[in-house]
């Protein structure tokens, strides 16, 4: 079995224990050969790593979302099925493209169907402002159509945001929603409040079971943080940092590490709970930064990850769910 098809096999049983990596492509304005460079660093520190697939991530600037300044400036990133293509091709693990409809009509996300037949996932994100999407007049559930019409064989997957839960308490219908127009694993924004967290879950579980729904996977996103500044931008991004934690690795004597050993303790609480109710879960790590220290936390953290989800992973059950009890870590 090749490993698109082990992977597309795990998704589509509802298996737990998946676990992603996932890298933000260089910018637009980077030379050519320091792109080539930091490529092949990301595929010598990943090629080992016991990893079921690489998220690549299609950056977009959200200035319409929110009247707050950015923390930093914004610049286009390579397209991430491009960098996916000319750059990590030697990686052999599955790619997963992230793919914002934001500014794009129905025919040039048609167009883009038909230039990308090759890739294999996708995670079709929609626009962050309703402006957008009155611009274009083509919406998230537009693209989604046109997948079914033109891409059919395509494996996607939604994103789905812990935070909008607590605001408007419907995030598990969303994604139930997105199920119906064909998505068949969810990536959520990067996750700090567990409270949150769980309360989709919740109420994504006992849905489920009112309606005898299969419920699909959650990737739930973790990230280490190693400043100030990057704290405030995870905030820009809508990551909701409760206001004890955020005081906590505010005055920690070591952010970098209080924030991995944080979000291991997160990962593992989410295991136990989602393993309690047999809710397929699983974790994308990422570094929110392009420092040294916080990719190399990140690696730090994946790797706790990977060793978190071993009886879950071992297991690939086909049957997709968790063991009763999830290991303490």
């Amino acid at each position: 079995m090749s490993i698109k098809d082990n992977l597309g096999s795990r998704i589509d049983a509802r298996a737990s224990g998946l676990v992603f990596y996932s890298l933000t492509p260089p910018k637009i304005t980077t030379e050519a050969e320091r792109v080539a460079v930091i490529a092949g660093n990301q595929v010598a520190r990943l090629k080992d790593k016991n990893i079921d697939g690489l998220i690549l991530y299609d950056i977009q600037d959200e200035s319409t979302r929110t009247d707050q300044e950015r923390t930093f400036s914004f610049i286009h990133t390579i397209a991430p099925e491009v960098y996916s293509r000319d750059y990590l091709a030697e990686l052999q693990v599955p790619k997963i493209i992230y793919k914002s409809i934001a500014n794009q009509s129905e025919e040039q996300f048609c167009n883009w169907l038909r230039e990308n037949d090759t890739v294999d996932y996708a995670v079709l994100v929609g626009a962050s402002s309703q402006q957008q999407v009155e611009a274009t007049r083509f919406s998230l559930n537009d693209a989604y159509e046109a997948r079914r019409q033109h891409a059919g064989k395509l494996l996607i997957g939604g994103v789905t945001i812990p935070e909008r839960h607590a605001r408007k308490g419907d995030e598990h219908l969303r994604i139930f929603r997105k199920m119906d127009q064909g998505c068949r694993f969810f990536v959520s924004q990067c996750v700090y409040n567990l409270n949150d967290t769980k309360n989709v879950l919740s109420d994504y579980y006992y849905h489920a079971n009112e309606q005898g729904i299969d419920m699909s996977p959650i990737i739930f996103t973790l990230a280490p943080c190693g400043s100030l500044k990057t704290l405030q931008f995870m905030e820009w991004l809508g990551i909701q940092v409760p206001k004890w934690l955020y005081n906590d690795l505010k005055h920690s004597k070591d952010i970098l590490e209080s924030s991995i050993t944080t979000a291991t303790r997160i990962a593992a609480e989410i295991a136990a709970y989602a393993a309690e109710k047999r809710i397929p879960v699983g974790f994308n790590v990422e570094s929110i930064s392009i420092k040294k220290e916080e990719i190399n936390a990140a690696h730090e953290l994946l790797q706790n990850v990977i060793q978190l989800m071993k009886p879950f992973r071992a297991e690939h059950s086909l049957q997709g769910r968790l063991q009763p009890s999830a290991p303490a870590y």
